[in-house]
């Protein structure tokens, strides 16, 4: 059964970190983008940041230089370390991937997670 699972989220004070991890079965990652969107409550779903099967990354303009992704093929393992978090970062994340190079466009990835929520509260 071809799956991921995210793992990492939590409550934390603005200005805290979380290290969201993102776990592939069934299917090995390795020419496999990833991505990880996010949804808060109310609004659509959005693209966060995404590592191509080449390594490279795009970000989007809110988490620049806050986020950080990356990937572990050894562990078929992805990741996104968020650092300096914002209330406005309250969401509930999800990874996603797809064969390719990815990008910041839900609809290009072919499998999801079930989310992991991320709330940042005082």
């Amino acid at each position: 059964q071809l799956q991921l699972v995210e793992s990492g989220g939590g409550l934390v004070q603005p200005g805290g970190s979380l290290r969201l991890s993102c776990l592939a079965s069934g299917f090995t990652l390795d020419n496999y983008a990833i991505g990880w969107f996010r949804q808060a409550p109310g609004k659509e779903r959005e693209g966060v940041s995404c590592i191509g099967n080449d390594g490279s990354t795009y970000y989007a303009d809110s988490v620049k230089g806050r986020f950080t992704i990356s990937r572990d093929n050894t562990q078929n393992t992805g990741y996104l370390q968020m650092n300096s978090l914002k209330a406005e970062d309250t969401a509930v994340y999800y990874c996603a991937a797809e064969p390719g190079i990815g990008g910041l466009v839900a609809d290009w990835y072919e499998y999801w997670g079930q989310g992991t929520q991320v709330t940042v509260s005082s």
